[in-house]
């Protein structure tokens, strides 16, 4: 069997007598699509950024492709091939489209040296090209990002992390304040480019359905710790799960 890409063993993060992640652990194998659930206050969030390195976990270790992770810096760690979303929306409102596609994957490409001496879009214009199609927003390319619907917006901010071809990719609540007719369309093209190039996903997210549509297994957390693991069908039908949610 192939190795994990991502493995997170017995993670904890506490804030005074707030247990917000009490012995996380779990792994994401080459080209699935890991789901993380759980009501609000479950310990999804700190979790997802104990492992993204925005904050420093107090125990337990975090791997990626069997190289000791924890505790890097985000940008260490988009050096090392994860690539990420956020709940809210990072991209450059006066930049186009294509711009800000390209100034994503700019500081993951090579050192200063390079960077200094290399073409004004850095070599990157054929893989800005390609997301530019494949998330359907070659309309708008040249753009400014600031001038496009919310849901565009998003689409845009989630092609971003897929720029520097990412061996990882977290992606925290890509459906949050999107309109509902395009939650399918965000589905398909996370499908779409985890067929392509067999990328791990990480997704937190709120719309149940979207997450047992997209996602090969899926984790649900609350209180910090891990209640049920297994495939969509399986958490389903969990009891627990369902009294996690009926009760909140």
């Amino acid at each position: 069997m192939s190795a994990p890409v991502l493995e997170v063993r017995d993670l904890h993060k506490s804030y005074g007598a707030i247990r917000a992640v009490a012995g996380v652990s779990f792994e994401v194998m080459p080209g699935e699509i890991f789901g993380v659930i759980g009501p609000n206050g479950s310990g999804k969030t700190t979790m997802f950024n104990s492992i993204l390195g925005q904050i420093e976990p107090d125990a337990g270790a975090i791997r990626l492709n069997g190289r000791d992770i924890t505790g890097l810096s985000p940008l260490a760690l988009n050096r090392r091939g994860v690539g990420r979303t956020f709940q809210t929306l990072q991209v450059f409102g006066k930049m186009s489209v294509r711009d800000n596609l390209l100034v994503a994957a700019q500081e993951h490409s090579g050192n200063m040296f390079s960077r200094i001496f290399a073409p004004p879009d850095s070599g990157l214009s054929a893989r800005a090209d390609e997301l530019i199609d494949l998330f359907r927003i070659r309309h708008v390319a040249d753009k400014p990002a600031g001038s496009l619907s919310y849901g565009q917006q998003k689409l845009v901010d989630i092609a971003m992390a897929f720029m520097s071809k990412p061996d990882l990719v977290l992606l925290d609540e890509p459906c949050a304040g999107v309109n509902p007719s395009l939650v399918g369309g965000i589905s398909t093209l996370l499908k779409e480019l985890n067929r392509a190039a067999r990328g791990s996903f990480v997704v937190i997210e709120h719309n149940m359905d979207f997450v047992m549509d997209l996602c090969h297994r899926v984790m649900v957390m609350v209180e910090g710790e891990v209640l049920a693991l297994g495939t969509p069908e399986a958490i389903r039908s969990d009891r627990r799960v369902l009294d996690a949610y009926l009760g909140n």
